[in-house]
């Protein structure tokens, strides 16, 4: 492509279904309205269908050969002012002061075809952000997209789930095979939809975070056993607690919801 061999260390996969595209960029933009910060830009096959529709687009680049071949292949929009480029990392990115930077107006979006070695990372940071954004529009692994979608007690629920959920409502708009992409992935992905909540279902406090990690770190074990001695507490403390947050210690961390989660927490800070 464009002579040159996608790299490996940046986990590259370029789409090519021009239709994922069209319809990635339908999510994530309205026609002439809003922001998007792209990331992992590529080629641009999904730059294209994003300036289409949004009012502004960032696109960072990471790939210092792709840059400079971005900058050229949408040299109008660069100059009319409706396309940055920024060649860096997206992990490293501020996204907010990006998306800022670019003019403010709404929706903030983020889009994107994520790497699959850093996909945890940029899920991460979009939780980070949940409050400030409008919505993430993302092509993942589909075991991944299984995981955000997977309901309390189903295999593929985990950690990941709770911590995306609790900022974001997440749909499935559609599965790209393998055959989407150059190189040919050994999986298929999808596409997922991330809406903002407000407020959120839980605030991601260190307490939240440490029972969740406590609970899906041990799923085999009962609440009783995963969560014996979280914030100090004694085997009564955390008795009577469980008790005033409506859990039963006798089951297991996949079993309860966000909001399960969060009021756990909530008597911690009490």
């Amino acid at each position: 492509m464009r002579g040159l061999a996608p790299k490996k260390r940046f986990g590259q996969n370029f789409l090519v279904d021009e239709e994922a595209s069209r319809r990635i960029a339908e999510a994530a933009a309205a026609p002439g309205g809003g922001t998007v910060l792209e990331i992992g830009a590529g080629l641009g096959a999904l730059t294209r269908p994003l300036l289409a529709r949004a009012g502004k687009v960032v696109a960072v680049e990471r790939d210092r050969d792709l840059a400079p071949i971005l900058r050229e292949d949408f040299q109008a929009p660069v100059e009319e002012g409706r396309l940055e480029i920024l060649e860096a990392d997206a992990a490293q990115v501020d996204w907010l002061a990006a998306l800022a930077s670019a003019g403010g107006a709404r929706p903030w979006v983020i889009a994107g075809n994520l790497p699959y070695q850093i996909t945890g990372r940029l899920l991460e940071r979009a939780t980070e952000v949940a409050d400030d954004i409008d919505r993430a529009v993302f092509m993942v692994q589909l075991e991944v997209a299984e995981r955000l979608l997977a309901p309390p007690g189903g295999d593929a629920y985990g950690a990941l789930t709770v911590f995306v959920r609790a900022a974001f409502e997440v749909k499935r708009l559609l599965t790209a095979r393998a055959g989407a992409f150059y190189p040919r992935p050994a999986v298929d992905s999808a596409v997922v939809v991330l809406t903002s909540i407000r407020p959120r279902r839980a605030n991601e406090t260190e307490a939240f975070r440490l029972a969740v990690r406590a609970a899906f770190g041990a799923r085999r074990k009962t609440l009783r056993n995963a969560w014996r001695g979280i914030y100090g507490w004694s085997a009564e403390e955390l008795a009577s607690h469980a008790q005033e947050a409506g859990i039963s210690l006798d089951v297991r961390g996949e079993t309860l919801d966000v909001e399960d989660f969060a009021r756990l927490a909530a008597r911690y800070s009490r």
